[in-house]
């Protein structure tokens, strides 16, 4: 799978409908919505919100149809307010939401950044994702490869993986297996997707686990 994949083989997993693309698929790859009591569409990043979901795919095309074609109004069944910054806010929330999955897996001992320390986790093979900052040299980045059967994930910039490690910028950094690495990998997908970078997003090589 290249750069920019997502993996579709999640078993047992929920499946929704895009209102943008019609496509079935698992909600892991969606972000949902719900009417706010004003009216307004509001992104349930947590899938907490009480109300109905309305699901879109976590593509920039998809969601801007969505806001374009009038496609949540359709799905409410309803008048529903759009925010015109709406993709602007779904992007700036899910930065924050892998930011914060990231900060937690380091608090946790689960996460490295600095190119020796990721150097290091990559040759014991402790690392299962290595993650990059996608406004990083290209020439220092090439140094470092996806562990084998791991993910990457080049869709954070260096100021925003400096805030997950506690500095000012970051370049390099990489999340040992677990249950909060498999959620920093789902999240930062949907963020890919949302954002343009020079280097993709999320993707796997020649594997599927994370754990």
């Amino acid at each position: 799978m290249t750069r920019g994949g997502q993996p579709k083989d999640r078993t047992g997993e929920p499946d929704r409908r895009c209102i943008a693309t019609g496509e079935v698929q698992p909600k892991s790859g969606l972000i949902r919505f719900v009417v706010a009591p004003d009216g307004s569409i509001v992104p349930d990043l947590l899938e907490k919100l009480p109300g109905r979901g309305i699901w879109v795919a976590a593509d920039r095309a998809a969601l801007e149809k969505a806001v374009a074609k009038g496609l949540f109004a359709r799905a409410a069944k309803q008048p529903v307010t759009v925010p015109e910054d709406l993709v602007a806010r779904v992007e700036a929330g899910l930065a924050d939401r892998v930011v914060h999955l990231v900060s937690l897996a380091r608090k946790a001992g689960r996460a490295v950044a600095g190119y020796e320390k990721v150097k290091d986790w990559l040759a014991k093979e402790e690392a299962r994702v290595l993650i990059q900052a996608s406004d990083g040299s290209a020439r220092g980045k090439s140094k470092l490869s996806t562990p084998y059967g791991g993910r990457f994930i080049g869709c954070l910039t260096a100021s925003e993986l400096g805030l997950a490690f506690g500095r000012e910028n970051v370049i390099h950094g990489a999340l040992a297996g677990g249950g909060l690495t498999t959620r920093v990998v789902e999240e930062a997908a949907k963020l890919s997707g949302l954002r343009i970078t020079t280097d993709g997003g999320t993707a796997r090589r020649k594997g599927t686990k994370t754990t």
